[in-house]
């Protein structure tokens, strides 16, 4: 499912080129990202067969298109979702209840607050009103800081260097190693050696890039 405003015209050849075998859904509103407290793309939720949530929400490639960036082996989140096709609720990847209520992350106040401001922003550009929109957007950045799926948006939505004064790489570069995103644990051992090793590497070629520029 893609998270995209500007619906099929934008998602659309995306969806086209992957030439994709399955329906393929478009998030105009967000309500998934939202409902799901999902924070980046792509992510994944794994839900049984009884609707039960099994896996919340993590980091999901399935291809290594990016895997210089992100440092995540795609290969071993397919190998694990084929575990869990192949063995069901005895998949050694399937988290018990009290894991799964351990690792999900509810909405709190202020990230409801944030999604409503997101939501007028929406309205607005959709309504002719994008320069009316930022405002909006930028209040439910402030909110919702970690939301790159409300950044990406909101700076698709108009100029982000005009409107807010930075860029997506420039907001990618600001948390100087710490991860982009989320990390991916199949293993239960909170650590991801080659994403982590990844990030802090991207961390330091773009310090170097801004400071050639600022010399």
């Amino acid at each position: 499912m893609a998270f995209d405003t500007g619906g099929a015209a934008a998602a659309g050849p995306f969806i086209k080129a992957g030439q994709p075998a399955h329906p393929s859904l478009i998030d105009t509103r967000h309500v998934v990202a939202e409902l799901y407290n999902m924070v980046n793309v792509p992510t994944a939720v794994w839900i049984d067969e009884s609707g039960m949530i099994v896996r919340p929400n993590e980091v999901a490639f399935a291809i290594d298109t990016f895997r210089a960036i992100t440092g995540i082996d795609s290969a071993l989140y397919l190998d694990a979702l084929r575990d869990w096709a192949k063995q069901g609720a005895k998949s050694r990847f399937v988290m018990k209840p009290d894991e799964v209520k351990l690792k999900l992350k509810l909405p709190t106040r202020a990230h409801a607050q944030a999604a409503a401001y997101f939501r007028l922003g929406e309205y607005l550009c959709e309504t002719g009103h994008a320069a009316d929109a930022v405002p909006y957007f930028k209040e439910a950045r402030r909110l919702r800081p970690e939301s790159w799926t409300i950044t990406r948006q909101a700076f698709a939505m108009g100029d982000s260097e005009r409107d807010y004064g930075t860029t997506f790489v420039n907001e990618v570069g600001k948390l100087r190693g710490k991860l982009y995103y989320d990390l991916l644990d199949l293993d239960g051992s909170g650590s991801n050696p080659e994403q982590e090793q990844v990030a802090r590497e991207g961390a330091e070629r773009l310090r170097k890039l801004v400071e050639g520029r600022s010399s």
